[in-house]
């Protein structure tokens, strides 16, 4: 049975690469993959090109992009299949781009997505232990991150950018020993004196990092860069602050532990003098990564006085159920309140602010949908914390 579903998937590609005349060979292709940082990174990179002259198309978990055309990624997948990949990069040659960047997915792998494009670069940002039970163990999800590395070599003329900080960084050098290897790390920053304060924290380290290491490389001047840096205005659903006063309401798309516990450690910095940290998060269903429904609990525990537990993605599982495995490591002393209703756990998150508090709305970041009992239910997170708690 997966012989014959990779033999499909890998069908569906070549044909789409075949039908729309193999487009990535008229331009460059950069792939990030990893597990934390791909979105804002290829938002900075896709940015900083067209502040600097060099029209870029982007695909991404939240949005996609020709130049500054943008839509909201409504696929239900970061890296979406059937043609649509082919069709975007012919449409973006079309229109003049001169680059494309894009997220690049285990699940996109293991379905043949990255197949039959030609791939300029390469980046990985980092690894945690995730979509662990959708692959088997952490060593098969690292594996597909791997192939893609594999197989963007192919090209010869290929370079790779490698977080020097992670880990499993020797894994991705090895995959692609002959090809050019560019080790990024938050020292570029510091050494370029570049300015970052619209990309705060120690979560955008790596993800400014990354975008220096890559617009160095392809030759784009310190002026440029500057330029692109300074007039950056984020990535939707990405530390994106939706509310500074009087309470500061910010949405982050964190999702995995290591993502939960570095956005409270920078939320934290901008709490007021006698200020609360109060948050609303769930977890995704649908039998995925199950073991870090308590310890997100946990980290929530950690730096929350108010802690209110709602719906992430349900897909086929009970809400209140998986609210329950989330609830099970919260110290007894923290305020917990368990509301399915995300809409009601927002309102409920505006009825215990006071000026001088911090809420944190984590985990659905700019996805338009809920999956709830396999159905769709639209979602726009800003528009409804700005709804409740005002523009």
């Amino acid at each position: 049975m997966n012989f014959l579903r990779n033999i499909y998937h890998w069908l569906w590609t070549f044909g789409s690469a075949v039908f729309y005349g193999f487009p990535s060979r008229k331009i460059f292709v950069l792939g990030i993959t990893g597990t934390k940082g791909k979105t804002t990174s290829a938002y900075l990179i896709q940015h900083i090109l067209n502040s600097a002259g060099k029209k870029a198309g982007m695909i991404t978990t939240a949005g996609i992009k020709i130049g500054e055309k943008t839509k909201t990624n409504l696929t239900g997948n970061t890296m979406p299949g059937r043609s649509f990949i082919q069709s975007f990069l012919r449409k973006a040659v079309k229109e003049g781009c001169k680059y494309v960047v894009m997220e690049v997915t285990s699940q996109g792998v293991l379905q043949s997505r990255h197949k039959f494009i030609k791939w300029g670069a390469g980046a990985f940002t980092n690894l945690s232990p995730e979509h662990v039970e959708a692959h088997g163990s952490f060593e098969n999800y690292r594996e597909a991150k791997l192939k893609f590395f594999r197989y963007a070599k192919k090209n010869k003329e290929a370079f790779f950018l490698i977080n020097e900080e992670d880990k499993n960084k020797e894994y991705f050098e090895k995959a692609v020993e002959g090809r050019k290897v560019i080790f990024y790390s938050p020292s570029y920053i510091e050494e370029g004196g570049f300015k970052t304060e619209n990309l705060p924290g120690k979560m955008n380290e790596g993800n400014v990092s990354l975008a220096l290491a890559f617009i160095k490389e392809i030759g784009l001047s310190e002026e440029e860069i500057k330029k692109g840096l300074s007039s950056f205005p984020g990535a939707p659903g990405r530390m994106e602050f939706v509310k500074r006063e009087p309470v500061m309401v910010i949405i982050d798309y964190a999702y995995t532990i290591d993502s939960a516990r570095m956005f409270y450690e920078e939320a934290k910095k901008y709490l007021k003098e006698g200020g609360k940290m109060i948050t609303v998060f769930g977890a995704a269903g649908g039998g995925r990564d199950k073991w870090k429904r308590p310890e997100l609990g946990k980290i929530a525990g950690e730096f929350c006085e108010e802690i209110i537990l709602t719906s992430e993605e349900p897909y086929d599982e009970e809400p209140e159920e998986i609210i329950e495995e989330i609830a099970g490591e919260i110290p007894e002393e923290k305020n917990v309140y368990k509301i399915a209703d995300r809409r009601e756990a927002i309102k409920k998150a505006k009825e215990l602010s006071k000026p001088g508090d911090v809420v944190a709305l984590l985990g659905k970041g700019a996805e338009p949908y809920i999956h709830i009992r396999n159905k769709k239910m639209p979602w726009n997170e800003r528009g409804v914390a700005e709804e409740i708690f005002g523009r």
